[in-house]
């Protein structure tokens, strides 16, 4: 299933007023916008607080500094991309035999993630190039529907592959470290390296390859 091209969101208007909790939640709407079109770098206190429509100091009650709004958008940007992942396992086929289906997962994961970094190219640099920490965050802040996030997405499709007997359990332990270096290394050249500009068509098409390899290499 192809995923929608993601068009920025119209900044909404400013409100002069705020029920308990809403300019919390306009600050962080504010500074995704923000990463969306600008990436990590483009996330600043003073922009979101223009952006919601209140003064600089009306922020810090909610966000200390720039790094705490940051951190909330880069967990907000993680819970993206696991939404993205799991648009990609819901289209796929659970019947039939195991193997395939257990395979097909693995692709769905792989397939969800290179299109979310060509699609919201800005949240996914925020995502994983951001230089915090979101270990405090709260998991469902940067997990999907299914409360994992990408990396325990990943996890579970790869256990799925030995639970089915498609990949042996002595193989297992690491192989999401592979997978993943893979498949993010051709998302950053296709994005920010030499393959930047490439048609969609063909980044697609290596995509593919890409994750035939890894199925082939587990």
């Amino acid at each position: 299933m192809e995923l929608k091209m993601s068009v920025p969101r119209p900044v909404p208007p400013a409100r002069s007023t705020y029920r308990h909790g809403d300019l919390r939640r306009a600050l962080l709407e504010a500074g995704v916008e923000l990463a969306r079109s600008g990436g990590p770098e483009a996330v600043v206190l003073r922009e979101a607080t223009r952006r919601a429509g209140v003064v600089p100091n009306a922020a810090y009650r909610h966000f200390a500094s720039r790094q705490a709004l940051l951190q909330a958008v880069r967990a907000a940007a993680l819970a993206a991309v696991a939404t993205a992942m799991e648009a990609e396992l819901a289209a796929q086929r659970t019947d039939g035999d195991p193997a395939e289906a257990a395979r097909a997962a693995v692709r769905a994961i792989g397939t969800g993630y290179l299109r979310f970094a060509q699609t919201e190219t800005g949240l996914f640099r925020t995502a994983f190039g951001a230089p915090v920490d979101v270990e405090d965050a709260p998991p469902e802040a940067k997990s999907g529907q299914s409360g994992l996030n990408p990396f325990e997405l990943l996890g579970a499709a790869l256990d799925q592959l030995v639970a089915a007997g498609a990949l042996p359990p002595e193989r297992r332990p690491g192989a999401e470290f592979l997978a993943w270096s893979a498949v993010h290394g051709l998302a950053l050249l296709i994005i920010d390296g030499p393959l930047r500009g490439m048609p969609r068509e063909q980044t697609d098409a290596l995509g593919q390859q890409l994750l035939d390899m890894v199925e082939k290499g587990l």
